[in-house]
């Protein structure tokens, strides 16, 4: 089989990207993927890292508002539907996969064009512009949310999860030891996605001091660009300040309460290794997609929700403490968190694509 797989501008449409490639890899052994990302995002060296061909095309996303950068975008995408129509004629794939960022409008508009057969992973309980677009041509719509499939009511909208779930259910256990901490002590990990958050951050460094001196530890991930500024903060002993971790996946394992955004990927993640959250969604994404991510969950009593707004170190101990002392409340949430749960997501998703190519598994 050969695929064409196209996702980019940030990690939460990226890794699915990868994740799906992954697991076609593992079901045939020679199948031929080419990876079409933006020339000037991060997706340029996170792929061909991973181990697999990659054509950068360039393109902008358009402006919600009036502006005159729409011109040009328009014009980008325009003729990154002729770079692509060459590049889906050379490569001549079995099916094209979007995985969403506005890079996966143009390769799939040009694969229904040119009559191979396409569909799109929409990671987030509400679409995006790109995919609300590419849905249109789009042959199979794979959604993370089942109340998204349950909304659209179409057979060709089908749930399947994220498949960045898969991935996590692999991912080895953590040693608490390599991170610092101590292994008969409960966790509390607060971290607000790989960049960090600058709003959160200049919050936590008064909050934090709440947590001084309890008999549990928690690790604040600041992200990179913050992480200087929590250097001359003097906390006690059961707090850890890192920028950054390496594997959170394994980390996640051993946490008793994560604090943290609610996007797709860590949403998948948390469901299926049923790790106890309180989501503090980003207010500043497109269609506060967030929120609507969280209020899946929060909705189910499979999660707690703190808007960032409301967030402030009294209310934040108490959420953190009901979670971390009411056994009750924390098997519900992780009997709830059940439901959400796909185990075989990307499993799922090849299946849907040999189903739609007609090759034999």
């Amino acid at each position: 089989m050969k695929v064409i797989i196209s996702a980019g501008g940030t990690g939460g449409h990226i890794y699915p990207a990868l994740a799906i490639a992954n697991k076609i890899k593992e079901k045939d052994k020679n199948a031929e993927i080419l990876y079409v990302g933006t020339s000037n995002r991060m997706e340029k060296d996170i792929v061909p890292k991973a181990g697999f061909d990659f054509v950068g095309i360039k393109i902008e996303g358009l402006k919600r508002s009036l502006s005159l950068k729409n011109i040009k975008s328009a014009y980008l995408f325009l003729r990154g539907i002729s770079k692509c129509k060459r590049i889906i004629k050379k490569f001549n794939p079995d099916v094209v996969i979007g995985v969403g960022g506005y890079v996966s409008a143009p390769v799939i508009y040009a694969a229904h064009k040119l009559g191979v057969k396409c569909c799109i992973h929409e990671q987030n309980s509400s679409f995006g512009m790109t995919n609300k677009f590419a849905s249109k041509y789009a042959d199979k719509v794979f959604v993370s949310f089942k109340s998204l499939e349950e909304k659209m009511n179409d057979r060709k909208f089908i749930y399947t999860g994220n498949p960045c779930s898969e991935d996590a259910l692999k991912a080895p256990v953590a040693n608490k030891e390599d991170f610092g901490l101590t292994p008969g002590k409960k966790l509390v990990l607060i971290v607000m996605g790989s960049l960090g958050s600058k709003t959160i951050g200049n919050k936590m460094k008064s909050m934090l001091t709440l947590f001084n001196n309890k008999d549990y530890e928690v690790m604040f991930v600041t992200g990179k660009n913050y992480y200087d500024e929590f250097k001359k903060i003097k906390y006690t002993n059961n707090i850890k300040i890192v920028p950054y971790v390496d594997k959170m996946v394994s980390l996640l394992k051993k946490t008793d309460c994560l604090v943290s955004r609610a996007g797709a990927s860590t949403l998948s993640e948390i469901s299926s290794l049923n790790v106890p959250s309180i989501l503090i969604p980003s207010p500043y994404v497109t269609e506060n997609h967030q929120y609507k991510n969280a209020m899946d969950l929060v909705n189910k009593n499979a999660a707690m929700i703190l808007e960032e707004k409301d967030l402030n170190g009294d209310t934040l101990l108490r959420m953190v403490e009901k979670i971390l002392d009411d056994k009750k409340f924390v098997k519900e949430l992780k009997d709830n968190l059940k439901a959400f749960e796909v185990k075989n997501s990307a499993s799922r998703i090849y299946d849907e694509i040999v189903k739609l190519v007609g090759v034999k598994k």
